[in-house]
This record gives C-alpha cells, structure tokens and sequence, in this order.
C-alpha cells in the first residue's frame, strides 16, 4: 500500500528548494486579501503584457513563456511526455504559488534588497567561475538580465516564507502501528474474518496473506496515508482491537492496532510528507483568499 501522498509537482518542487524563473513587482500589503476571481480577464493597460496577477502583481508573459520553455526542455530531457495543456498548468500552479509565498514574505518583513540581491548574484558569479560563465549560464537556460533578478529575488523570498511553513510541522506527533489482512475481493475478506472470529490469531493469518511483510504497515501519524479511510480506521481503534472489513480503492482490509504512541519522532519520509501537506495546504487556502486574474490567451 503506498505511504505517500501524490502531491503537486509545484509543491515538491518549492520543498526540494528549486529555483524558478518568476519576476517580481511590489505587492500590496493589506491585512485584509480580496475575495478570490479565478477568471480570465482581458489585459490590462501596461506597457508590459502579463501573463497573470496575484494580489495586484503581474507576472510578465515574457518570463512565463521562458519559464515554460525551461519545463518542457527538462520534461524532454528526463524523456517525460507532457502535454501542452498539462505543461501549461503545471508552471502556472508553480509561478501563482511562488509569487503567494513571495507575497507573504514580504508582509511578515523579510524582503530581499537590491544589497542582498548583489551579495546573492555575485556569489553565484564566483561559484560558476566569473561573470562570461554566469552569461554563459543565463543564455542557456534561457534567462534575460531582468528575468534573472526577479526570478532570484522571488525564489529567494518563496523560500524563506517557506520554510516558516515547514518548520511548524512538529518532528513529533501522535503515530500508530497497525497489521493489516489485504484481499482484492470481498469473498476472501469474509473467509478471512470468519477465521479470525473462530480463534484464528491475527497475526499468523496476515502472514499467510502476505509472508514477505506479514501485513506489517509499520508507524504513521496522521496525513501520512494515501487511503485515508485506513488512517481513520487505524486511529478510532484501541490496542490489540481488530477491525471490521474496510473497503479501499485497492482492495478489502482488516487490520489490528498494534501500538500507539502519543508523542512518536516521524520518521524522515513521513516528516517530509506532513511538510509537503502543510505547504499545499498553505497555497490552497492562500490562493482561496487571494485575487487572481488569468491574462493567458
């Protein structure tokens, strides 16, 4: 049974600390976030077409045309096929979400000046071996002068506004362990809880029905699972209760509660997994509260 949630590409992207190419522009900064209009909406006057706003900041088309190209190239590249439409979405989650983030940043007071900009530019300089080699580096991945520095200053912004998201997910939380009996229809589940109600010692028949892990899903907190209906059933049941059948999208289960801990250190995949929650989480509730026009045609 998988352990991991499917999350957005965007989402795994900002986690691992990925760079983007996004510009920036000065963001309000009213307590009070407009009501959400998700619409296409007829561009603006400026004298710089954008591809979208959050909140009022415009994101230039420019820079989200090469921003795209960068994905499908890196797409090829791992021999991946995206389609157009899929590519499309996939960048336009990953620029909104960077420009919130950036956003938020702002407002809890964090903001990278044109002196830390500079700091940030020239180290980069020194590590790719001076400045023809940053050119160099910019021409091939695609970046003008000013779409590098926004693309810089945004990144670097979405990641410190980040990483206060992920460091409110606790390193400690209330885990279970749990012994599962999985079959893929009905019948055999029956058969199986007809045994258990005549004597059967559950853990010898999770072994039957799985001898290379004996049924064993190990620890999880909360948000870990990607059957949830599991996770429910796992966290209502006291130690040593055995369940009722409970029907998945893989399959019928049975499963017994081993342990419980109320205060259990996550292991490192279920850490990144809750943060990887949190921060979708974020970006979705933020998104609801924000006002984003659409100017792609």
């Amino acid at each position: 049974m998988s352990t991991l949630k499917n999350f957005p590409l965007i989402l795994l992207i900002l986690l691992l600390a990925a760079c983007s190419a996004t510009p920036a522009a000065e963001t309000p900064t009213s307590p009070d976030l407009p009501t959400v209009t998700e619409t296409v909406a007829p561009p603006t006057a400026t004298s710089v077409p954008m591809a979208f706003t959050v909140n009022g900041e415009g994101l230039p088309l420019d820079e989200f045309n090469a921003e795209l190209e960068r994905y499908r190239q890196s797409q090829t590249a791992l021999g991946r096929d995206v389609s157009d439409d899929q590519s499309r979405q996939i960048v336009l989650d990953d620029l909104v979400a960077q420009v919130l983030l950036a956003q938020a940043a702002r407002e809890s007071g964090f903001s990278l000046d044109e002196t830390a900009l500079k700091e940030r530019i020239d180290s980069l300089t020194d590590q790719l071996g001076g400045a023809d080699s940053l050119s160099a580096w910019q021409q091939a991945h695609g970046y003008d002068e000013t779409g590098f520095r926004s693309s810089l200053k945004r990144s670097a912004e979405a990641a410190q506004m980040r990483d206060q998201i992920l460091s409110n997910v606790p390193p400690t939380t209330e885990q279970v362990h749990i012994r599962q009996i999985l079959t893929y229809n009905q019948e055999d589940a029956e058969r199986a809880q007809s045994r258990l109600n005549s004597g059967t010692d559950f853990d010898e028949l999770a072994a039957l029905y799985d001898p290379a892990t004996r049924g064993d899903i190990g620890w999880f907190p909360r948000g870990y699972l990607d059957l949830t209906v599991i996770e429910d059933a796992a966290f209502a049941l006291e130690v040593n209760a055995v369940s009722e059948i409970i029907q998945s999208e893989i399959g019928f289960h049975i499963i017994k509660l081993i342990e419980r801990d109320p205060a259990r250190p996550l292991a490192f995949d279920a850490l990144l997994a809750l943060q990887a929650k949190a921060l979708q989480n974020w970006v979705e509730t933020r998104r609801a509260e924000s006002e984003l026009v659409f100017l792609l045609k």
